[in-house]
């Protein structure tokens, strides 16, 4: 309950509110004759104070969920900047590898393409001479 005190930002209302509560039927068990009247104002503040307690839960309830949210992003903000440099470190170190098989690889693809365009060129040659 220290939670719903602290955190609520209409806890002043909410006294004046069941002060009035309480000064009504209070003048209104004084009187007798409105006994049917008083039962339905009864009624009807009972219900307005557990919709008042519901929809103060409820906040509670977003403002525990938003602070949770917060911390979480908090704590991947943490998470990330220590990641940052050693992602940085990492891609430092594969660059100049990545760049070194690319360039042993270069000459085997130039030469896999010469000879595939040449193969190509047979066959086109002979398709040529064969529908002559």
């Amino acid at each position: 309950m220290g939670l719903l005190q602290c955190r609520c930002p209409n806890s002043e209302t909410m006294k004046v509110f069941l002060a009035t509560i309480v000064v009504v039927l209070a003048l209104a068990h004084g009187s007798q004759a409105q006994s049917t009247q008083v039962e339905e104002l009864t009624k009807y503040f009972q219900d307005l104070s557990a919709m008042v307690t519901s929809t103060t839960e409820q906040l509670v309830q977003k403002m525990q969920a938003e602070t949770f949210m917060e911390d979480g992003k908090a704590q991947l903000q943490q998470i990330q900047e220590k990641l940052a440099p050693l992602a940085e470190n990492i891609q430092a170190q594969l660059n100049p590898l990545a760049d070194n098989v690319q360039a042993q690889l270069k000459p085997l693809v130039d030469n896999v393409q010469a000879q595939m365009e040449e193969l190509f060129r047979k066959v086109l040659d002979q398709t040529k001479a064969i529908t002559q």
